[in-house]
Protein backbone atom coordinates (compact mmCIF):
# COMPACT_ATOMS: atom_id res chain seq x y z
CA UNK A 1 0.00 0.00 0.00
CA UNK A 2 1.57 3.53 -1.10
CA UNK A 3 0.38 7.26 -0.06
CA UNK A 4 0.19 9.76 -2.79
CA UNK A 5 2.10 12.86 -2.39
CA UNK A 6 1.07 14.95 -4.81
CA UNK A 7 0.83 18.73 -4.85
CA UNK A 8 -2.60 20.39 -3.31
CA UNK A 9 -5.59 21.03 -4.71
CA UNK A 10 -5.24 24.59 -3.20
CA UNK A 11 -3.56 27.54 -4.10
CA UNK A 12 -1.77 29.75 -1.29
CA UNK A 13 -4.81 31.60 -1.39
CA UNK A 14 -7.09 29.26 -0.99
CA UNK A 15 -8.37 28.72 -4.37
CA UNK A 16 -8.64 25.80 -6.58
CA UNK A 17 -5.77 24.39 -8.47
CA UNK A 18 -6.94 22.64 -11.31
CA UNK A 19 -4.63 20.15 -12.04
CA UNK A 20 -3.72 19.97 -15.37
CA UNK A 21 -3.19 16.09 -15.29
CA UNK A 22 -3.65 12.54 -13.23
CA UNK A 23 -1.24 11.15 -10.63
CA UNK A 24 1.89 9.09 -11.00
CA UNK A 25 2.93 6.10 -9.40
CA UNK A 26 6.21 7.78 -9.05
CA UNK A 27 4.56 10.43 -7.19
CA UNK A 28 3.48 7.90 -4.23
CA UNK A 29 4.96 7.45 -0.71
CA UNK A 30 5.62 4.57 1.02
CA UNK A 31 4.94 3.25 4.60
CA UNK A 32 7.28 2.98 6.89
CA UNK A 33 9.34 0.35 8.14
CA UNK A 34 10.32 0.68 11.68
CA UNK A 35 14.29 -0.76 11.44
CA UNK A 36 14.24 -2.07 14.91
CA UNK A 37 16.98 -3.66 17.08
CA UNK A 38 17.56 -7.49 16.69
CA UNK A 39 18.60 -9.98 13.69
CA UNK A 40 19.77 -8.34 10.70
CA UNK A 41 17.10 -8.14 8.23
CA UNK A 42 16.21 -5.67 5.16
CA UNK A 43 14.04 -5.35 2.55
CA UNK A 44 15.05 -3.69 -0.83
CA UNK A 45 12.76 -1.70 -2.75
CA UNK A 46 12.60 0.03 -6.25
CA UNK A 47 13.96 3.33 -6.42
CA UNK A 48 13.02 6.04 -9.28
CA UNK A 49 15.76 5.61 -12.45
CA UNK A 50 16.18 1.74 -11.75
CA UNK A 51 17.76 1.99 -8.49
CA UNK A 52 17.15 0.43 -5.40
CA UNK A 53 17.07 1.41 -2.04
CA UNK A 54 17.72 -0.91 0.96
CA UNK A 55 15.48 -0.58 4.14
CA UNK A 56 16.69 -2.47 7.21
CA UNK A 57 14.32 -3.97 9.54
CA UNK A 58 16.34 -5.25 12.08
CA UNK A 59 19.93 -4.64 13.35
CA UNK A 60 22.12 -5.78 15.76
CA UNK A 61 25.56 -3.90 15.29
CA UNK A 62 26.14 -0.56 14.36
CA UNK A 63 29.05 1.59 13.00
CA UNK A 64 30.31 3.68 16.14
CA UNK A 65 32.74 6.58 14.97
CA UNK A 66 35.09 7.59 17.84
CA UNK A 67 37.87 9.80 17.65
CA UNK A 68 40.41 6.84 17.51
CA UNK A 69 38.26 5.40 14.70
CA UNK A 70 35.40 3.55 13.50
CA UNK A 71 34.06 0.05 15.45
CA UNK A 72 31.52 -2.06 14.57
CA UNK A 73 29.76 -2.44 18.08
CA UNK A 74 26.66 -4.27 19.26
CA UNK A 75 23.62 -2.41 20.06
CA UNK A 76 22.10 -2.84 23.20
CA UNK A 77 18.59 -0.32 23.59
CA UNK A 78 17.64 2.97 22.54
CA UNK A 79 17.41 5.56 25.38
CA UNK A 80 16.09 8.50 23.42
CA UNK A 81 14.31 9.40 20.19
CA UNK A 82 13.54 12.84 18.95
CA UNK A 83 10.88 11.40 16.15
CA UNK A 84 8.90 10.12 18.75
CA UNK A 85 8.46 9.77 22.03
CA UNK A 86 6.86 5.89 21.73
CA UNK A 87 9.96 4.55 19.47
CA UNK A 88 12.51 4.32 23.12
CA UNK A 89 9.63 1.76 23.90
CA UNK A 90 9.75 -0.35 21.04
CA UNK A 91 13.59 -0.03 20.24
CA UNK A 92 12.43 2.05 16.64
CA UNK A 93 16.37 3.47 14.87
CA UNK A 94 15.61 6.33 13.39
CA UNK A 95 17.98 9.15 12.53
CA UNK A 96 18.55 11.07 15.66
CA UNK A 97 18.15 8.12 17.59
CA UNK A 98 20.52 8.21 20.56
CA UNK A 99 21.69 4.32 21.55
CA UNK A 100 23.38 2.65 24.00
CA UNK A 101 26.38 0.36 22.54
CA UNK A 102 28.75 -1.73 24.29
CA UNK A 103 31.58 1.04 24.45
CA UNK A 104 28.89 3.56 25.73
CA UNK A 105 25.62 5.87 24.10
CA UNK A 106 26.13 7.29 20.37
CA UNK A 107 23.64 9.13 18.05
CA UNK A 108 22.77 7.64 14.73
CA UNK A 109 23.55 9.95 11.64
CA UNK A 110 22.48 7.27 8.99
CA UNK A 111 18.85 7.32 7.68
CA UNK A 112 17.82 3.28 8.73
CA UNK A 113 15.25 3.04 6.53
CA UNK A 114 16.75 5.28 3.36
CA UNK A 115 20.36 3.98 3.46
CA UNK A 116 20.40 0.06 4.45
CA UNK A 117 23.70 0.81 6.74
CA UNK A 118 23.42 1.87 10.89
CA UNK A 119 26.16 4.78 11.37
CA UNK A 120 26.50 6.64 14.38
CA UNK A 121 29.23 9.08 16.32
CA UNK A 122 29.82 8.14 20.04
CA UNK A 123 28.09 10.88 22.47
CA UNK A 124 30.33 10.36 25.59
Amino acid sequence: MGFWQGISKRKNTGGRLRLARKKRKREMGSEFIEPRIGTYRKKITKGMGGHNKIKIKGAEFVNVHTPDGAKRVRLTNVVENPANIHYVRRNVLTKGAVIETEIGKARITSRPGQDGVLNAILVE
